[in-house]
């Protein structure tokens, strides 16, 4: 019988020197005893997200990661965002992620609305109506995300972004990129000056400025795209597959790809999730799969928030619960990774390297002392994220031979 592969994507998880830890970095100032008995008893290095230098985002990271070419596939994080909220997005239907942010004299003031904890859902309820022969659906996520779909005929993903991404800045009108844009382009103008005037007197947002709280008044729209037409993990590598996620967006790809979802409780996609009820989860479901999708989403959510401490923090919870997975390496191969690198100094991805591991018995080991950006560096060995399927499929022995 093949073993089993677990690969556990850390979001955001390389980071730069912080004067916060002496010029270390917060993966390399973390006390993490269990992953490093890892990297000494793995195949240890680095791995570029996409390619060497790019600055990529999760959802196009987490496509390379499992062997989908973004630059062929990939139409716009929204889809994702809004199949893992459990939207369905057909054919010519165009999604968006979507933030509740607030809005002051036509200027974002926060992103978040505060980090916004108080549910959404009658926000997204209020916000959901026709325009002409267009229906437009929100459903909240987690904290201050959301999700948005356009459906209809004639609609466009060629758009340009309302979400300024960044505080201080206008609110952006929406334009099409290419003619058969306009439409979409118009109807989503309209949509957003409507938008308005329901938050603006929504209940929620009243309560929460009687409390001093930012109120959420504005829906910033970005990342349109279109449901990708791609084959199923099944079909690609012929294993059956499953994913413990938290965060709708990566829930969304996983789902595209039909891997099948391992239930587990208290999963949030932020800091506070149940990092230990998800390696128990893998180590118990993995003689039921041949593959098992796992993201912590906790370390780029400290990094966007710039908290070096904070990602330090999470960084020795994943350690704590990876103790589940010690023992192991005779019926599995453990993949431990990022998707992309976060800057927690400045709160932005950055195109640097993620440290990496391929943990299992019988392979020819590339060692390193600890799991680390710096230490990881300097095994070597390095590989792009396209190829990362590959590696593990020969690992595992189901790579065919290329070549008689």
């Amino acid at each position: 019988m093949k073993k089993s592969i677990i690969l556990i994507i850390m979001d955001g998880l390389g980071d730069r020197p912080s004067e916060k830890f002496r010029g270390r970095t917060p993966l390399e100032a973390s006390y993490t005893p269990n992953m490093n008995r890892m990297a000494r008893n793995g195949i240890s290095g680095l791995m570029y997200s996409v390619d060497q230098g790019m600055v990529c985002g999760s959802d196009t990271s987490h496509l390379s990661i499992l062997g989908y070419d973004p630059r062929k596939v990939y139409t716009g994080r929204g889809p994702f965002e809004a199949m893992g909220l459990g939207m369905e997005v057909k054919p010519g239907d165009i999604a968006f992620r979507a933030n509740y942010g607030t809005r002051k004299d036509h200027k974002v003031i926060d992103r978040r609305a505060g980090r916004i904890e108080d549910s959404t859902e009658e926000l997204s309820n209020a916000l959901s109506m026709e325009i002409e022969d267009v229906k437009i659906t929100v459903k909240s996520g987690v904290e201050h995300r959301a999700a948005l779909v356009m459906h209809g005929p004639g609609l466009s993903e060629k758009i340009t972004d309302s979400d300024p991404h960044q505080a201080g800045e206008e609110i952006r009108r929406v334009e099409p990129l290419e003619k058969e844009a306009d439409k979409t382009a118009r109807i989503l103008n309209e949509y957003l000056e409507r938008s308005r005037k329901i938050l603006d007197g929504a209940p929620l947002n009243k309560k929460r400025v009687n409390e001093g709280k930012l109120p959420a008044n504005e829906l910033l729209l970005r990342g349109a795209g279109q449901a990708p037409v791609i084959p199923s993990f099944e079909e690609k590598y012929g294993m059956k597959g499953a994913y413990i996620i938290g965060i709708p967006m990566i829930k969304g790809l996983a789902e595209m790809i039909d891997l099948k979802r391992i239930e587990v409780p208290e999963i949030t996609g932020g800091k506070n999730t149940n990092y230990t009820g998800k390696l128990r989860a893998a180590r118990e479901n993995s003689s039921k799969f041949d593959f098992i999708l796992m993201n912590i989403k906790a370390p780029d959510a400290t990094a966007h928030d710039r908290s070096p401490e904070e990602k330090k923090w999470v960084m020795e919870r994943i350690d704590e619960a990876m103790g589940n997975l010690l023992g192991i390496e005779d019926d599995a191969l453990v993949i431990l990774t990022g998707d992309h690198s976060t800057s927690s100094t400045t709160g932005e991805h950055t195109g640097d390297p993620v440290p990496l591991i391929l943990y299992t018995s019988g392979i020819r080991k590339i060692p390193s002392e600890r799991f680390s950006e710096g230490a990881c560096a300097r095994t070597g060995f390095t590989i792009k994220s396209g190829d990362l399927m590959n590696y593990a499929l020969q690992i595992t022995d189901r790579l065919e031979k290329y070549g008689a």
